[in-house]
C-alpha cells in the first residue's frame, strides 16, 4: 500500500487505538517515524516501541502504549504540518503546546527534535505534529 503522508498514518493509528483502548499499535516503519517513536518514549507518551517485520517481510513498527488506569499517557496527537501545506517556525516562534504542557515536534536541519530541544541547540523547522 502506498502513503501520501506516513507521519499522519502513524499518528492516527496511535490515536485510534488509545480511542479503541488498544495496548499495541502497529505501523509502517520508516525512519521518521522511528524517530518519532523514540522522542515519544523519551518524554513518556509510550511505553516501548521496537522494529520487526510482518509476514511479507516488511519492516513494522511496533509501539507498546503506555497507560494507568483507564486513562493513557496523551490525550490527543495532532498533525500539523501536511504534504499540501508545510508548516516552518523559526527558533524564536516554535509553539508551545497548552502552555509547556505538551510537546511539539520539530524536523530540523540537526534531526527530528522536540520544541524545547530545537530552542535549546537554536535551530527552528517543521513543525511535524503536537502531542498533549
Amino acid at each position: 500500500m502506498i502513503l501520501t503522508d506516513p507521519i499522519a498514518d502513524f499518528l492516527t493509528r496511535l490515536k485510534n487505538a488509545t480511542l479503541a483502548r488498544k495496548h499495541f499499535v502497529q505501523a509502517n516503519h520508516s525512519n521518521i517515524n522511528e524517530k518519532i517513536a523514540k522522542i515519544l518514549l523519551e518524554q513518556g507518551y509510550i511505553k516501548d516501541y521496537k522494529v520487526g517485520s510482518n509476514e511479507k517481510n516488511f519492516k513494522q513498527l511496533e509501539v507498546e502504549l503506555k497507560f494507568a488506569g483507564n486513562c493513557y499517557a496523551f490525550s490527543n496527537i495532532k498533525r500539523v504540518s501536511k504534504p499540501g501545506l508545510r508548516v516552518y517556525s523559526s527558533v524564536d516562534k516554535i509553539p508551545k503546546v497548552i502552555n509547556g504542557l505538551g510537546t511539539a515536534i520539530l524536523s530540523t536541519s540537526k534531526g527530528v527534535m522536540t520544541g524545547k530541544q530545537a530552542i535549546k541547540n537554536g535551530v527552528g523547522g517543521e513543525v511535524l505534529a503536537f502531542i498533549w
